[in-house]
């Protein structure tokens, strides 16, 4: 099972749930390639009873169609929800139409009083789904660290969006225990728990096996291997290594280098628009 939850996280959720009762509503940030996976139950101690809108990140990466029934499924559970790949400039302008229309009555109210009234929102999320690059979004700006992968941002910030709308970034956070493998190795295969953690021969296996459930042509179109007979799952990998020319001395395949191979062509979108999860909108 994987399990990675450093200190710092245990920290920032206490700092979170302290900072929440200046907030007025939340930003919950979850990679649109596993949605339900990037739900961390340990919010619901930050959120309380406040507003939520859902940030589907990395929308480009999935089928629209699919993006859509979670739209529905987030909207069925009475919160709101967007879709947008925050690296765009400017995709991230509906999040602050969102906010606005949340508290729009507020708004008007302090507007004709003479009042500037500022709405602050904490942005939440497992690592690496994106917060910090939606924050500079926002901002138009390069305000908040950023990287492509987990554990970049370590402390709290608070930046201006707009004359009515203030934001802070927070670091990601993971569940404390994984009791749900498959939610795990979701996550691992996103890039939300740190490689360096991780066994990532299993963890790419793992993936080509998921992969070839969801679409078995994805993995044999890519790689040009062959993936309905085989007799051990290491078989799959060895192949792609062996295709990709991943060979070290005596002829043997380097599985640790094919392994990396196929989760960054995962996480680049080069496998296709691809969701790890099903939802049923009834």
């Amino acid at each position: 099972m994987i399990n990675w939850f450093p200190g710092h996280m245990n920290k920032t959720l206490k700092q979170m749930q302290a900072d929440a009762k200046l907030c007025d509503c939340f930003l919950y940030v979850v990679d649109a390639r596993c949605p339900i996976s990037s739900i961390n139950p340990e919010f619901v101690k930050v959120v309380g009873n406040k507003p939520i809108i859902f940030i589907l990140n990395k929308s480009d990466l999935v089928d629209k169609k699919v993006i859509e029934s979670f739209k529905h499924y987030f909207s069925n559970k009475g919160h709101r929800c967007v879709s947008l790949n925050a690296i765009v400039s400017g995709t991230s302008k509906i999040i602050i139409s969102e906010i606005k229309s949340i508290f729009k009555d507020r708004l008007d109210q302090n507007k004709a009083r003479g009042v500037n009234f500022i709405l602050r929102a904490m942005v939440i999320g497992v690592p690496n789904s994106g917060k910090s690059t939606i924050v500079n979004n926002l901002c138009n700006k390069g305000r908040a660290v950023t990287g492509n992968r987990a554990g970049v941002t370590r402390s709290k910030q608070w930046v201006k969006v707009d004359n009515n709308i203030e934001i802070m970034d927070t670091p990601g956070v993971l569940l404390p225990n994984f009791d749900d493998e498959e939610k795990a190795y979701n996550l691992a295969f996103v890039g939300s728990v740190k490689d360096e953690v991780l066994n990532i021969v299993d963890v790419s296996i793992r993936l080509i096996l998921k992969l070839i459930k969801l679409d078995m042509n994805c993995i044999s179109s890519r790689y040009s291997v062959d993936t309905s007979n085989y007799t051990h799952d290491i078989e799959l990998l060895e192949r792609i290594g062996k295709k990709r020319g991943c060979m070290i001395k005596g002829g043997e395949i380097d599985l640790e280098r094919t392994a990396k191979i196929v989760l960054n062509d995962f996480r680049l979108g080069k496998l296709g628009k691809i969701c790890l999860e099903k939802i049923e909108i009834l």
